[in-house]
């Protein structure tokens, strides 16, 4: 990706935020994505936890009869813990 040379015209962080902050969730989450996809690869998932992650959200998109309700949680949540 070739980056623009800095000039004194550019908006700084302290002018785009303010602005960025009255997007849409959506919008922002777009945004959101598409500058973590510009960063450099420094960050690395050793244990691929984030893989799972996405193979789980995935297959709860295929088959969302799999997932819980958040009472069915709680409900299974406090069985296991009983105080």
């Amino acid at each position: 990706m070739v980056y623009p040379r800095y000039n004194q015209c550019m908006p700084t962080i302290n002018e785009i935020q303010p602005l960025a902050m009255t997007l849409s969730v959506s919008e922002r989450a777009t945004l959101a994505s598409k500058l973590l996809e510009s960063l450099p690869d420094i960050l690395t998932d050793e244990d691929e936890g984030v893989a799972e992650a996405l193979r789980r959200a995935d297959e709860l998109k295929a088959k969302p009869e799999i997932g819980l309700s958040l009472d069915d949680l709680d409900e299974q949540i406090s069985k296991r813990f009983v105080i």
